[in-house]
């Protein structure tokens, strides 16, 4: 199941900072630090999507 999150969170985590980076571009945030706290926390809001699409994925690979 870590494997699994570990390979889903590479998609998940870079998409979701990517989209928390552009928020903050938008928002007109250009120094360094706001994009860097942009990205930290879209990659640590990913962790638990990561986990929550990894058991839904294990649960429909290997049915109980």
């Amino acid at each position: 199941m870590l494997k699994l999150a570990a390979m889903v969170y590479i998609v998940v985590g870079s998409m979701v900072a990517g989209s928390f980076v552009v928020a903050a571009l938008t928002l007109g945030r250009m120094d360094a630090v706001s994009i860097s706290i942009a990205a930290v926390l879209g990659a640590l809001i990913a962790l638990p999507i990561a986990w929550l699409i990894a058991s839904r994925l294990n649960r429909s690979i290997r049915p109980a």
